[in-house]
């Protein structure tokens, strides 16, 4: 995506899978991620949901917010840095849904990273399902809570490099897919092979889903 590096200081609008959609000005691109000002906070872009990237002709940068300093700095970007760089750092992510979801990075493995949320606790998500990332500054921490209120408190569960392998570690636990959106995405983790996850509802259905496609996965034993 470095072509992109000649359209910096454009507006654009980027269009993302799932009916999604951010406007902004151009302030950096990568091979695998874009960054964008929305006159209010910078927003990163993996490249892995951008459907389409439009020249917004009706507004110009001046339209928006002058830029402020960017939370996540660095020569030249890829979205492994970003993930490494925003560790520690207050943001948002948006994973499936409708609700973004808010916390900190803790690790980045092989193919996911581990997030802290207040609300959702440990989460593991993989890499290729983070449709965006918005970190917020230095001084901000969720929910206005004071930082000594809020401290962060990964799983003692042992990361493992991968997530099929991650997963594999919650065999016999309640577990939560995608924050729950369907009660298919709640149950009992029965058990993984071949890439295949048995899930055992509440009310005692089965269900048989394909790793590859589970976007977060928190559990209440974490």
């Amino acid at each position: 995506m470095d072509l992109f590096q000649k359209k910096l200081g454009a507006v654009i609008d980027v269009e993302l899978l799932g009916d999604k959609w951010h406007t902004g000005v151009l302030v950096d691109a990568g091979q695998d991620i874009l960054v964008i000002y929305n006159g209010e906070r910078y927003v990163y872009i993996p490249s892995f949901h951008i459907m389409t990237v439009n020249m917004n002709t009706k507004k110009s940068s001046t339209d928006f917010s002058a830029l402020t300093e960017k939370p996540i700095n660095g020569d030249k970007i890829s979205y492994r840095k970003i993930l490494m760089n925003s560790k520690g750092v207050f943001s948002e992510i948006f994973v499936s849904g409708f609700q973004p979801i808010h916390g900190y990075i803790t690790h980045i493995m092989t193919n996911y990273f581990e997030f802290y949320s207040p609300v959702y606790k440990t989460m593991f998500i993989p890499l290729n399902h983070l449709k965006w990332l918005i970190p917020y500054n230095d001084y901000q921490t969720p929910y206005l809570l004071d930082k000594k209120f809020f401290p962060v408190n990964p799983s003692d569960l042992p990361l493992s490099r991968s997530f099929e392998e991650q997963l594999k570690k919650l065999e016999g636990k309640i577990v939560v897919f995608d924050l729950g959106r369907s009660p298919s995405k709640i149950g009992l983790l029965r058990e993984i092979e071949n890439n295949i996850v048995h899930m055992i509802t509440a009310e005692g259905r089965t269900f048989y889903t394909n790793i590859q496609h589970i976007k977060s996965v928190h559990s209440p034993t974490m």
